[in-house]
């Protein structure tokens, strides 16, 4: 069963999410090549209880966001769209730092995705350096009601802290994965004071995990690798809330069961000796 973690009192999330990003073109630019396909893996999300969905206006840009709302607006009651912004892309798809334009970025979504407010934003952040007036002009927005919780994307633990400083955050968005495990210690201070952490590329990404340890803990258990390292990241952490991305229904089926999967202390201990 796909468990669900409320943060903040009023944000209730399913501990496995969607995340939108490969239903845009290669290298998240441009159309995808199936529409159609997109937009049934996104009500095939909703139909197996998915409450958590994870995009941006510059998946594309702005395509997921738009197939997003052909296929779920207007939107189920419980289903809880999360979105990014601090990022632009360029005409060749490149990935452009946009720290400058944060309403009109957050506007941008609010139009292709049909909504009022944005259930929680992520400040995407480039690198190690402050980031304080770009967070506190994202409180503002909250504080108009565009935006109803704050998250931050791709920061230290420093940057977590000064962030906190001025405005809640509800979770942090950073990679990690069975093998990339440089946020270890973030990880438990987030879940000591009730933050989520939300791992991108859970299932390692552009280059999926690729360890024989992985396919024999999976084979022991009766799952499939990519199960196994999702079951392994829900155990990891009561505030871990993973958002596997594909393009494809059995595959986002797949992940979904995952929530279903208890691995047993030896299993676990075998996949921690990973990080190694």
């Amino acid at each position: 069963m796909n468990d669900t973690v409320t943060l903040a009192d009023d944000l209730t999330l399913t501990r496995i999410g969607f995340g939108a990003m490969q239903l845009a073109g290669p290298n998240a630019f441009g159309p995808p090549r199936d529409r159609a396909t997109a937009v049934r893996v996104l009500r095939e999300a909703v139909d197996l209880g998915v409450t958590h969905l994870d995009t941006s206006d510059y998946y594309g840009p702005f395509v997921t966001n738009e197939i997003i709302r052909e296929a779920l607006h207007p939107y189920p009651p419980d289903l809880r769209i999360v979105t990014k912004v601090g990022f632009r892309r360029g005409p060749g798809g490149s990935w452009d730092p946009a720290p400058d334009d944060l309403r009109a970025q957050v506007e941008s979504n609010l139009e292709h995705l049909g909504l009022d407010a944005l259930d929680a934003v992520n400040l995407r952040v480039e690198g190690p350096g402050a980031l304080a007036g770009s967070f506190a002009e994202l409180a503002g927005l909250r504080t108009e009601g565009l935006i109803r919780h704050l998250g931050l994307s791709n920061v230290t633990a420093e940057q977590v802290a000064e962030a906190r400083a001025i405005a809640p955050v509800v979770f942090v968005q950073n990679m990690y994965n069975l093998v990339l495990r440089t946020d270890d210690a973030l990880v438990d201070s987030l879940a000591a004071d009730g933050i989520g952490y939300v791992p991108f590329f859970p299932l390692g990404g552009w280059s999926p995990l690729q360890s024989t340890v992985l396919d024999e803990v999976a084979a022991s258990v009766g799952a499939t690798p990519q199960q196994t390292a999702l079951a392994w990241l829900l155990q990891r952490s009561p505030t871990m809330l993973p958002i596997p991305g594909t393009s494809s229904v059995a595959h986002l089926r797949e992940n979904v069961a995952a929530a279903d999967l208890s691995l047993p202390p030896s299993a676990v201990a075998r996949l921690d000796a990973l990080a190694g």
